[in-house]
């Protein structure tokens, strides 16, 4: 596409959270299936099937936090049954092989609900299991449960709750292991390997083969601290530009850590703010 005199490529990128399947479905074939939410209701989950076979799953399609309203959170009752169904469903259709993105669950529970709804994964079907977060199993429960809504109390319970599962003990210490409260570890020991998802999204998106073409790389979030070059997307496409020797700049809304390009801040001005840098990198 063309804009503003310049040939411009969109590249959709993500890290194994929300929206990893629709980065990934160029070209490929969505469906669509009823599961249980968190709380076990029933929620319509959409995956999508690539042109090469594999399938590409969300677990925050069936276990996202945006499902449940702020009162409703409680990690002690969240359970990941729904991804467990979504992926019988996904299996059904006998895939090539599958991608799980694990981010952006309200779940903590160590993918116990899911490994009671899927008990055995089928031989000869790869899983790759996309983390968004390189935590160990403990830190689902120490670092993001409280996001979740878990109180200190309810913190220590799950802590308890995850060390004591026996199936998880030899994944517990992998990077990627505490992503979706647990469920890196859940799909490590159904045999998925575990990778670091804007990785695995860039290298299946085909992104060294456009930057190398491109005189600059564009990227951004809402707020670039810390976290974005721990594993967010973002910071992946820098860490990739750098090694292929591509200008990027990374901008954000706010900015807390990093060398990156600060807008407004003000949610309303987006449209403005993003006019506006594309003009400073312009002149």
């Amino acid at each position: 596409m063309r804009r503003g005199g310049a040939d411009a490529i969109a590249l959709p990128v993500a890290d194994g959270g929300e929206g990893t399947a629709d980065a990934l479905s160029r070209g490929g074939e969505w469906h669509r299936v009823r599961v249980s939410d968190p709380l076990g209701r029933p929620v319509d989950a959409a995956w999508v099937l690539r042109e090469d076979g594999t399938a590409v799953v969300d677990s925050a399609a069936a276990l996202g936090l945006p499902l449940l309203a702020d009162g409703e959170r409680d990690p002690l009752r969240a359970s990941s049954a729904g991804l467990g169904e979504l992926l019988r469903a996904v299996l059904d259709t006998r895939p090539a092989a599958v991608v799980v993105g694990v981010g952006g669950t309200a779940t903590v529970d160590g993918g116990a609900g899911l490994r009671a709804a899927l008990r055995a994964w089928p031989d000869g079907v790869p899983l790759r299991v996309a983390c968004d977060v390189r935590s160990t199993l403990l830190e689902a429960a120490y670092v993001f449960a409280p996001q979740k809504g878990a109180t200190p109390d309810v913190v220590e319970e799950l802590a308890r709750r995850l060390a004591a599962d026996e199936t998880l003990a030899p994944y517990a210490a992998l990077p990627g292991a505490g992503a979706g409260g647990g469920l890196g570890a859940a799909l490590a020991a159904l045999g998925g390997e575990l990778v670091e998802g804007a990785q695995l999204v860039l290298d299946l998106i085909g992104f060294d083969r456009h930057a190398r073409t491109a005189d600059l790389v564009v990227t951004g979030e809402g707020t670039v601290d810390e976290t974005t070059f721990a594993g967010k997307a973002p910071g992946a496409v820098v860490a990739r530009c750098e090694r292929l020797g591509v200008r990027c700049v990374l901008f954000g809304g706010r900015v807390l850590a990093g060398d990156a390009r600060a807008l407004s801040g003000d949610p309303s001005r987006v449209r403005e703010d993003l006019v506006a840098l594309g003009e400073d990198l312009a002149m």
